[in-house]
């Protein structure tokens, strides 16, 4: 597994976030963004600067997250790309987006999107908050935990017995 971060849009308090859970579950973290970014020396973190321009990040994380990857954005059309990729989105309020809610999810974005196109303030999202650090914080750990998990089930310790069946 490797993490993506949609990072021109994150909150600072998740980057931090994930530059500990990076270095704590050693899974590659990389951050893509239209602008240089200030990351931890660290073997597990990379930072990589795109040209500016409207999607570009996006397009770069579509192209480059794959099957069994985390990607953290609040870009829903590219959590849609990705979820069809067979990724895994969270976004940086811990709500975990997948084939069952992307649909939904798109549907909202898109009458929001068409309803200030026609001129309705509807305002913009809440203030990041504590307690969506801490969902967020919350939801990640426990991602991270099922990777861990797997990753013991198909690399077993070499020093443990192996289970008769018998």
């Amino acid at each position: 597994m490797k993490i993506w971060v949609d990072a021109d849009a994150c909150p600072a308090v998740v980057k931090d976030i994930l530059f500990r859970a990076a270095n704590r579950a050693q899974v590659p973290l990389m951050l893509i963004a239209n602008r240089l970014l200030r990351v931890p020396p660290s073997p597990w973190i990379r930072a990589l600067q795109v040209p500016s321009g409207f999607d570009v990040a996006d397009r770069r994380i579509a192209e480059e997250a794959s099957a069994g990857d985390l990607v953290i954005t609040a870009d829903v059309p590219l959590a849609a790309q990705v979820i069809a990729k067979g990724a895994r989105v969270l976004d940086p309020r811990g709500d975990l987006l997948d084939a069952g809610n992307i649909e939904e999810r798109l549907g909202m974005r898109n009458f929001m999107e068409g309803l200030r196109s026609g001129g309705v303030d509807t305002g913009g999202p809440a203030a990041f908050s504590a307690a969506d650090r801490k969902a967020f914080a919350n939801r990640l750990d426990g991602l991270l935990a099922i990777h861990a998990r797997n990753l013991r089930i198909a690399r077993p310790d070499p020093g443990e017995p192996a289970i008769d069946a018998d």
